[in-house]
């Protein structure tokens, strides 16, 4: 298999006003732990075509390439090209849906595209628990961020 897409959907008690910022370089620094990122646009915030490096993030022990594909805060949506050369790309895609004035929910899909052999490796054990296991993660740091903030 040289590709494969998943979705999932977490459902936090916050407004989309609220969570869809830490949905961003430097938002992301608030909430997920030993994140950082390398500014290459040069530009202030989050805009299409902004770029910025991540290192040894996630499961990657190298840089990783990030691209803003599209940005669009009136529909709290944000696409993402994570891209490790020699590897994979990525398509991430966050969708912020207001439910109630205070209920969210985070529709988050990751679409790889393997562009070697250890991309391919990648795709093979990036199954659907997998991938609610670590969307899973991003609820327990997401809480966890909002309970230090009371």
């Amino acid at each position: 298999m040289n590709s494969v897409s998943r979705t999932e959907t977490i459902r936090m008690d916050q407004p989309a006003v609220v969570l869809f910022p830490l949905f961003s370089a430097e938002g992301e620094k608030l909430w997920v732990p030993g994140w950082d990122y390398k500014n290459i646009s040069g530009s202030e915030g989050m805009h299409e075509d902004f770029i910025f490096l991540t290192h040894g993030h996630g499961d990657s022990a190298q840089d990783i390439i990030w691209l803003v594909k599209s940005y669009d805060p009136g529909k709290f949506t944000v696409q993402f090209y994570r891209i490790e050369p020699e590897d994979k790309i990525g398509l991430v895609t966050v969708r912020c849906i207001e439910i109630e004035e205070s209920v969210t929910e985070v529709e988050v899909t990751y679409e790889y595209t393997a562009l070697g052999e250890s991309g391919r490796k990648f795709i093979a054990h990036f199954t659907e628990d997998h991938y609610k296991e670590f969307i899973g993660g991003w609820k327990t740091h997401l809480l966890h961020y909002f309970q230090s903030k009371k």
